[in-house]
């Protein structure tokens, strides 16, 4: 570490050690709310350290909401916080088990809680060395980069490499085709703002991703299910929904299905096309996983050519989930009225997390980082299974590649149940009927590999299981 590093690493080390000096006399009652602090100065000589620091320590109390400043007065401590429940402390053992289950208690667990039920790679797989370089790479960009709204569209350079891989997949889109945005999860409720009426329905698979439940709610949507099979959905209930239901709109993943991690066949794919043209649904084929797969599987956008299929991805779940960017693939006539929504709910888009995006697409980090993680999925994957195997949990299939296994219990064991029981241990599950409508996945689980290597997670599953 060079000298400025070692400046750099003490300055922040005594900033602390001032924000902690007052944050124990707040504690002790020395200071009590309204009292003011010692001057800069003074506190500066107590501490031992420079009036700058002190400066920076309180600014950042301030900042905090622990103080207050009143110019030409100084800081005065704050009122207090409303006290504290200790019934908001941790997940709520009690919730009911339903679309928002497993986001909730993925997101708002501790760091010391095991999460082989989340959607995510854990921090330590993701390219931080990548995004660190990226981040000093922006920092040097100019003030419009770091500062501006982005425009309607999205970054154009980005487009036009999101072009370019479309183009792997035999999806052909032009740059004008494309729309930024902040994620998939965006990206859907922007086409189903575009799209979609109170009371209109809409096909998902069962199971699928929860959160498709979830956002079709908000929008008043009227959801039906289509069992979902090792090739894609059932065709012969898909053409019933049809018939039954006249959907406005389905939404799938066709590669690397989430959660069962099934990939879409092409004799599946056609009749699924053929049917929606008789229907005049409209599909949107939810790709984040793309960048996943060792063998690519069929596309519907590139069977349809982006006529009645929507193409959207993100670099959420490969990337980083704090950077924001994902994207929508659309009919070309689409893309002023979705480019309005856009504006109207977001206004300009995130151009900070398009230019570091752009940045690692073009340095050839992503693909460096792409081509080891998909290895170490795979090598997680053939680590999982016989360790599931060995407490009689059983994949529903084998996924060709991905982070997810679908897997069924024992039988008479249900899966609700068993998450409670390991959330109490730490342990947070997804549950199969947080993923399917019908509520007919009671007595499966879903795993992440990626966050499943550590021995405590299959001694405490082992454990509910037996209760």
């Amino acid at each position: 570490m060079d000298n400025r590093a070692d400046i750099t690493v003490k300055g922040e080390t005594l900033i602390g050690s001032v924000m902690a000096a007052i944050h124990q006399r707040i504690a002790g009652r020395n200071l009590t709310p309204g009292a003011k602090l010692p001057s800069i100065r003074a506190f500066a000589r107590t501490m031992q350290v420079s009036t700058s620091t002190v400066v920076e320590a309180y600014e950042r109390l301030a900042a905090d909401g622990i103080i207050r400043a009143r110019p030409g007065s100084g800081f005065y401590v704050c009122s207090p916080l409303a006290p504290l429940a200790l019934s908001e402390i941790g997940p709520r053992l009690d919730r009911e088990i339903d679309p928002l289950w497993v986001s909730r208690q993925s997101l708002t667990a501790s760091d010391d809680v095991l999460k082989p039920g989340c959607g995510w790679l854990p921090a330590s797989w993701m390219p931080e060395a990548g995004l660190r370089r990226a981040l000093r790479t922006l920092a040097r960009a100019d003030d419009a980069a770091l500062t501006d709204y982005g425009t309607p569209l999205g970054l154009a350079p980005l487009r036009q490499l999101l072009t370019r891989r479309l183009g792997e997949h035999g999806i052909e889109a032009s740059p004008d085709q494309i729309v930024l945005t902040e994620s998939g999860t965006q990206a859907i409720d922007l086409l189903c703002r575009f799209l979609l009426e109170p009371g209109d329905t809409v096909l998902i698979d069962d199971p699928c991703y929860f959160n498709f439940h979830a956002l079709l709610r908000a929008h008043r949507a009227n959801i039906v299910g289509v069992p979902y099979t090792p090739t894609g959905p059932d065709i012969e209930m898909f053409a019933q929904a049809l018939t039954e239901h006249r959907p406005r709109l389905y939404i799938t993943n066709s590669a690397i299905h989430n959660p069962t991690g099934a990939t879409l066949s092409p004799v599946v794919a056609h009749r699924l096309l053929k049917l929606a043209e008789q229907s005049g649904m409209t599909i949107i084929e939810d790709d984040i996983f793309a960048d996943f797969e060792q063998t690519p599987a069929p596309r519907l956008a590139a069977f349809d050519g982006l006529d009645r299929v929507v193409h959207i991805g993100s670099f959420s779940k490969t990337l980083s989930a704090s950077v924001r960017c994902g994207f929508i693939a659309a009919p070309r006539d689409w893309i002023e009225g979705l480019t309005d929504l856009k504006i109207a709910t977001s206004f300009g888009g995130g151009r900070l997390s398009a230019e570091l995006v752009l940045t690692l697409l073009r340095d050839g980090s992503y693909r460096k980082h792409m081509e080891v993680l998909r290895q170490r999925l795979a090598r997680a994957m053939s680590e999982t299974i016989p360790r599931l195997a060995a407490i009689c949990i059983t994949p529903w299939l084998e996924p060709p590649a991905g982070m997810f296994l679908w897997c069924s219990l024992p039988e008479g064991v249900d899966a609700a149940d068993t998450a409670r029981r390991c959330l109490a241990e730490g342990v947070v599950l997804a549950p199969g009927n947080a993923f399917s409508l019908s509520r007919s996945a009671s007595g499966f689980l879903r795993f992440n590999v990626a966050q499943s290597g550590d021995d405590r997670m299959f001694k405490v599953l082992a454990a509910a299981m037996r209760n």
